[in-house]
């Protein structure tokens, strides 16, 4: 009916979250400050333990979403490394000073990631017009996905826009919507929503041996 992408800290959810159904998960580091990208050791290890597709944060640490030079080109060698472990894909935004999307730099590495996916995370809900703002991901080639709350701090409050998104992209772009979606709501939001995946920490539920 839809996909479920758990996100998950390190090796041991990973394999949980595929024993409990997830269907794709997305590997972070430190989840405390909203997910960085984890040491390679993981994603490789990860790689060997599971059979469902990784998609890696490319995060270089948690903050604002706003880089500096040597932090952006932290981010371009992150999404090397990753090309060369063959995960299914990755996951990074880069605002500007004004909370923009700074699409220059975006489109710079969504060129360097090709052939892996690209998902635009929530950095597009701090923005301060989320639907200009999926018009500008638009047009750029090689994005697969925007991962957002529909700038809400849940994707229940903020169902409304997230609908308005997942029409607008269409076949496009994949909307996943995001903001504690549990398996308790993820159905009753699939109601109103109607998106082809959902992702949450708590998607197939709790990942706690």
């Amino acid at each position: 009916m839809y996909i479920k992408e758990a996100c998950v800290e390190g090796i041991d959810q990973s394999v949980l979250a595929e024993e409990k159904g997830a269907d794709r998960i997305e590997l972070c580091g430190d989840l405390n400050v909203g997910g960085v990208t984890p040491p390679l050791e993981i994603v490789k290890e990860t790689k060997e333990k599971i059979n469902i597709p990784i998609r890696v944060m490319i995060r270089p640490r948690g903050g604002d979403f706003v880089y500096s030079e040597e932090e952006f080109e932290r981010m371009k060698e992150q999404i090397r490394c990753c090309q060369m472990q063959k995960v299914d894909g990755v996951v990074f935004g880069v605002l500007k000073q004004d909370n923009t999307l700074d699409i220059d730099r975006i489109t710079t590495l969504v060129h360097l990631a090709v052939p892996l996916k690209v998902v635009i995370h929530k950095a597009i809900d701090e923005t301060p017009n989320i639907m200009y703002a999926l018009q500008e991901l638009l047009k750029i080639e090689g994005i697969t996905t925007v991962l957002t709350s529909g700038g809400k701090t849940t994707a229940i409050e903020g169902k409304t826009v997230l609908k308005k998104m997942v029409d607008m992209a269409q076949e496009k772009i994949e909307i996943l919507p995001a903001g504690s979606i549990t398996d308790k709501n993820v159905n009753v939001l699939h109601q109103f929503i109607k998106a082809k995946s959902y992702h949450g920490k708590k998607i197939v539920g709790n990942l706690i041996r």
